[in-house]
């Protein structure tokens, strides 16, 4: 995502973050919240409401990026708080790939699409392993195409154009949802290999300390 659109997006929630931070809400509660919305995003999808789910799920996405600027602007930022996100966003991830894999299994002409949608959970974790384990060592690792506001920008998009496709050509409905998934699949994998060469053009030859 280009840094101008994702500056624009974050001054756009700035009233949002700082009445959260004057009424004193936790950002780890944020987190929770941003969590269950998105299951529950993932249970509406499960349950065949594709393009309902997916607004649900941008919700959630909307609150994971609220959770951060809060902590940050609140001082309340901590490691926990950290790795509670984190493992949240993983989790949550995983079900709305689920969802995604079992609303278009029964699909018979798509049988092919549960294959992307592995393809891209894959790799949308581990884009967030690499980078997870880069700075376990101490190495910066945020390059790449495909980060998370990527992945949940491009799962959003493509989602919401099914709502307004179906109207025009019920035929064509889910072609920009399954180019989004199929962009997915392709970038995070390949995200996740630049991180890795990015780590070894670093850390190659570097001993391991005890710590590590």
């Amino acid at each position: 995502m280009p840094d101008w659109l994702k500056n624009g997006f974050v001054r756009l929630l700035d009233p949002i973050v700082f009445g959260l931070v004057r009424r004193g809400v936790h950002p780890n509660l944020i987190s929770t919240v941003g969590f269950l919305v998105t299951l529950a995003a993932a249970g509406v999808i499960f349950s065949r409401y594709l393009v309902l789910g997916i607004m649900i799920f941008l919700a959630g996405g909307m609150m994971d990026t609220l959770d951060g600027r809060v902590a940050r602007e609140s001082g309340l930022a901590s490691k926990f708080g950290s790795f509670y996100d984190s493992t949240l966003d993983r989790i949550s991830e995983i079900a709305v790939y689920f969802s995604l894999y079992a609303y278009f299994r029964p699909l018979p002409s798509f049988w092919w699409v549960g294959y992307v949608v592995i393809l891209a959970m894959v790799g949308s974790l581990m884009v967030s392993y690499t980078r997870a384990r880069a700075e376990a060592l101490g190495i910066e690792c945020a390059v790449g195409l495909m980060q998370r506001p990527e992945r949940v920008v491009a799962l959003g998009v493509g989602g919401l154009l099914v709502g307004v496709i179906r109207f025009v050509d019920p035929a064509w409905q889910y072609t920009p949802l399954l180019v989004a998934l199929v962009l997915i699949a392709i970038l995070a994998n390949l995200t996740a290999v630049e991180r890795i060469y990015s780590v070894y053009k670093v850390a190659h030859g570097v001993p391991l300390t005890p710590q590590d």
